[in-house]
């Protein structure tokens, strides 16, 4: 039982992220995800400060607030100041993990803080953190109800505002003429990536929440021409890096974390060598 709690874990990890980096892909952002698992650990540090408590609501939040601001700031150094969006990505999050570094020294000698205690999770611990209600009533990993509760919010963002998203992360210029705010699509889908990548992080790892962020989207990317199909691809490419890391993970006495990423890379150099050899190209 613990195995399939793992895999579905590593699964709901991998659609939420899958889902929403297709659309980094196709913007040009895919390592947003990385800058903000940086970047949120002043408002881990802050939020401690305020509320006195290492639990996880009052971190998560702290967290989801300078995820989203540092989102903010990366787009206001690509379109103000006119950095690459690589250059404003980088310069953001090493500014804000080098800020959270400095509150934890600063801190060090009246808090129970440091550098190791900023959210990262290991999905192996999963089918020990249950959710047992006040009744006594077992209900399962607490990992799986958040993650679950996260992609429903997920799935009915992009059921609702698909169109929004298409349009602006295809042609911006085009869905502004159109009175589209390009603006609020942005930062609304900022605002989702945000708050998932820290979710996600907090129960499985950052490493994990980053790859899946990134390479089952960009598998998919390479073996389909449109974005529907290559959201279903994410989805199942999502589902097989689980599945297959998890049982690598075993076979080897490794981590299962690092064995998930493993078969989600693996995954990518299949899809880049068969269309080097077919000579197909996906259009995004």
């Amino acid at each position: 039982m613990d195995a399939f709690w793992i895999i579905l874990v590593g699964t709901l990890t991998a659609v939420c992220g899958g889902l929403l980096g297709a659309f980094l892909l196709l913007r040009n952002m895919s390592m947003i995800g990385d800058a903000i698992s940086h970047a949120v650990l002043p408002g881990i540090v802050i939020a401690y400060l305020l509320s006195g408590s290492r639990e996880a609501l009052p971190m998560l939040l702290g967290a989801a607030a300078v995820g989203v601001l540092t989102t903010v700031i990366i787009e206001a150094l690509y379109r103000k100041a006119r950095l690459q969006s690589d250059a404003a990505i980088g310069i953001t999050f090493t500014g804000m993990f080098a800020l959270g570094i400095l509150l934890i020294s600063a801190f060090a000698g009246q808090i129970d803080l440091d550098q190791d205690c900023v959210l990262f999770g290991e999905i192996a611990y999963v089918p020990i953190d249950v959710w047992v209600t006040s009744g006594g009533l077992n209900m399962g990993p607490r990992a799986v109800w958040i993650l679950g509760g996260l992609l429903l919010l997920i799935l009915l963002l992009l059921t609702v505002g698909y169109k929004g998203l298409l349009i602006t992360t295809f042609n911006a210029e085009y869905a502004a003429a159109l009175g589209i705010s390009v603006t609020f699509w942005h930062y609304l889908l900022m605002s989702a990536v945000s708050v998932t990548t820290v979710v996600s992080f907090e129960v499985v790892g950052a490493i994990l929440v980053v790859a899946f962020l990134i390479v089952p989207p960009a598998t998919a990317y390479l073996l389909t021409q449109s974005i529907r199909p290559m959201l279903i691809l994410t989805t199942l490419l999502g589902f097989g890096a689980s599945l297959g890391g998890y049982y690598l993970a075993v076979a080897i006495n490794g981590s299962i974390a690092g064995a998930m990423s493993v078969v989600a890379g693996v995954f990518f150099l299949v899809a880049l060598g068969w269309r080097r050899k077919s000579g197909v190209r996906g259009e995004g």
